[in-house]
């Protein structure tokens, strides 16, 4: 289904798009993820998604985790949770987070695909949370409704409180003279929850930023995802050296009881 405010959202995230003409010049898919983004660290820094989700679970209680990644979200939970689901599109990441799961003696399924595509063959659990996620959903209302389907008890979204690639728009300026949209945002993401009917709740907080701590590393990602050309990454290296680097994140915490 769409609803007025999902059209709302889908407009804002087309504006993200990269241009055509920038794009036929890429040499390398522009749309990677630092594998920094997608690393469990040992100790799990406790967060309010993390907590929030984690009121809401029984003992040995099931968590379901999409786009989980590596499974920072649901192993986060694990004490309660002792059964841990994980969809993603990409296989590695379900690899690594069944190894979890196994090193960790939690149980654990996996599902390969895309929600809410893959959602016929998931079970109910009693939270749902995503992280991360919502910034690459265009049919957002059908994604949001799956979610809260699938919930015995909670839903529980993270995302940043701008789209995860606001932090590189002065290098799109610099490089190719291009301005980049400051929308959506999680009040965009509420606004579509109250069409739908939710009665939602939005946590705004700061965390630690999660980035590549070598900035050679950095500018190789940067240089990717700007559609420049390998011999252009030591100018991509000399801009970041000259920028003051974040060292919080400012995120959102959205989540709503089933009735």
């Amino acid at each position: 289904m769409q609803t007025e405010s999902g059209n709302i959202w889908r407009s804002a995230l087309a504006g993200w798009a990269i241009p055509e003409q920038i794009l036929n010049q890429a040499p390398e898919n522009p749309w990677i993820h630092p594998t920094a983004l997608f690393q469990i660290p040992e100790v799990i820094e406790d967060t309010p998604s993390h907590r929030l989700a984690r009121e809401a679970l029984p003992v040995d209680g099931k968590v379901l985790d999409v786009g989980c990644g590596r499974g920072i979200a649901a192993f986060a939970l694990v004490p309660p949770a002792g059964h841990v689901i994980g969809v993603d599109h990409q296989p590695e990441m379900l690899s690594m987070f069944s190894e979890k799961a196994r090193k960790g003696m939690v149980l654990s399924e996996t599902f390969l695909g895309f929600w809410p595509e893959v959602s016929a063959n998931a079970p109910i659990a009693d939270v749902v949370t995503t992280h991360h996620v919502v910034y690459n959903v265009q049919e957002i209302e059908d994604f949001l409704i799956a979610l809260d389907s699938y919930a015995l008890n909670r839903v529980v979204i993270e995302m940043p409180q701008l789209h995860p690639f606001a932090n590189s728009s002065s290098l799109w300026k610099h490089f190719w003279n291009l301005e980049r949209p400051s929308t959506p945002t999680p009040s965009f993401l509420m606004a579509v929850l109250q069409e739908l009917g939710f009665k939602a709740n939005v946590e705004l907080w700061e965390g630690k930023m999660r980035q590549e701590q070598d900035l050679q590393e950095l500018a190789h990602y940067s240089r990717i995802r700007l559609c420049l050309p390998e011999e252009r990454e030591h100018e991509v290296l000399q801009f970041l050296q000259s920028q003051t680097r974040e060292s919080v994140r400012k995120l959102a915490t959205i989540w709503w009881d089933k009735n």
